[in-house]
């Protein structure tokens, strides 16, 4: 499990590698620039709503409880960083979602020259990547119905102490399934299929979603995640699944 996990993480990290490759940078520009405006937006977002929540905190804490904000404080920080850059990782694919099809076909053509094993593969279509939008609805729809009894344990006392590891698990795990659908859509594969798909192999997934999670954290770096995110996954499933 822990060689699968520790795979998985390395994909990832060989998608930030990938980007400068001959044949991918002109897919990459737009992706990156979708990725910009956004995590711009969200580190602005973040600042302005931290200040407010640290106020919020103290005076939800009685007089005798102060000392609690210094607990608590870094509980909410790392909770709010996860929540609100998942969440904007989720818009940011929602809008790039076509682009970054386009992107992941190229890695895939790039293997194939490379002497990857064929993948069987649908044709791909404009309609395909238009509608890629829909999928990703369909995904945020999945990511509500977990996040909110996740959101309310939160505030259940003692249990909400273990809540920004729970949320870094669950956005690993959505991490996973959002990038799995790139190279895994090219092969037929719905939704439901995917996540089917993606639990078989959950170690590997987990180590994936956790190292782009990792990647959306880091200032700049945050910028280059949802592109190299895109060809790590390629990367990965065409790799993992080669002759199944």
């Amino acid at each position: 499990m822990s060689l699968s996990f520790t795979q998985g993480a390395r994909y990832a990290l060989t998608g930030l590698r990938w980007l400068p490759k001959s044949g991918l940078r002109g897919f990459v520009v737009v992706p990156l620039s979708i990725n910009t405006g956004l995590f711009g937006g969200a580190l602005w977002f973040l600042t302005r709503q931290l200040q407010r929540l640290d106020q919020a905190l103290q005076d939800w804490l009685p007089t005798w409880l102060d000392w609690l904000h210094w607990l608590l404080w870094p509980l909410f920080i790392l909770t709010a960083l996860v929540v609100v850059f998942y969440s904007f990782t989720l818009l940011a694919n929602l809008i790039g979602s076509p682009f970054n099809g386009l992107l992941a076909e190229r890695v895939e053509k790039i293997l194939a020259t490379e002497g990857a094993a064929p993948r069987p593969t649908t044709n791909t279509t404009w309609r395909d990547y238009l509608s890629a939008p829909l999928t990703q609805l369909q995904r945020l729809l999945y990511f509500v119905g977990w996040a909110i009894p996740l959101l309310v344990l939160s505030f259940v006392p003692a249990v909400n102490a273990a809540a920004p590891v729970l949320w870094a698990g669950f956005v690993s795990w959505m991490l996973a399934l959002e990038y799995a659908d790139y190279p895994l859509s090219t092969r037929g594969l719905k939704f439901r299929e995917q996540r089917a798909l993606v639990r078989r192999h959950w170690p590997l997934a987990l180590g994936f979603g956790g190292m782009t999670l990792v990647l959306t954290l880091i200032p700049i770096v945050n910028f280059l995640a949802m592109p190299a995110a895109v060809i790590g996954s390629t990367l990965m499933w065409n790799r993992e699944l080669a002759g199944s």
